[in-house]
């Protein structure tokens, strides 16, 4: 239903490395507290519930969507793999109040660069919850996902996922 979303299926063969976009306790996607995420209704993924609020690239690719309200963003790796990242639940009533973007469509980013920050404290206090999944939203160009880490704390950067794309 939600398979590519953002943009036109690549011819890929590969796999990748995610590395962790936030600092904090890795979980599940299956523990995200909205069944969009927690039944995979857009893919498969993870969460982490981030400890400060720097949300970093988990991926070299190109950023294809930055949400108006600046609550996720969406990056297309190399490999053809779409990436969204959706900081905390029910953000988006924010209308963008705590969140600062520091890329813009179509810039080239690498894995650890600086995509939004986020004032934790408001995010408590104003939505749902800080926990921030990400999705891969193009299922069918990947053939596999593996997790070395399935859940614990996370630093920024830190391998979380592979991603073996279809051949």
């Amino acid at each position: 239903m939600f398979k590519n979303l953002f943009g036109k299926k690549e011819d890929v063969s590969k796999t990748i490395e995610l590395k962790a976009y936030a600092t904090g306790k890795l979980v599940s996607i299956e523990e995200v507290p909205d069944p969009v995420f927690s039944e995979k209704m857009m893919g498969e993924g993870v969460a982490i519930i981030p400890s400060e609020g720097k949300i970093y690239a988990p991926i070299e690719g190109e950023v294809v969507r930055v949400f108006p309200r600046k609550h996720a963003v969406v990056i297309r790796a190399q490999n053809g793999a779409e990436i969204l990242i959706h900081i905390g639940l029910e953000t988006v009533s924010m209308k963008g109040e705590g969140f600062t973007t520091h890329v813009t469509e179509g810039k080239k980013v690498k894995a650890g660069d600086l995509l939004v920050t986020v004032d934790l404290n408001l995010v408590k206090e104003k939505a749902k919850d800080i926990i921030t999944p990400l999705v891969i939203t193009n299922a069918d160009v990947i053939e596999h996902v593996e997790k070395p880490i399935s859940s614990g704390n996370v630093t920024a950067s830190e391998q979380i996922i592979l991603l073996v794309t279809a051949k």
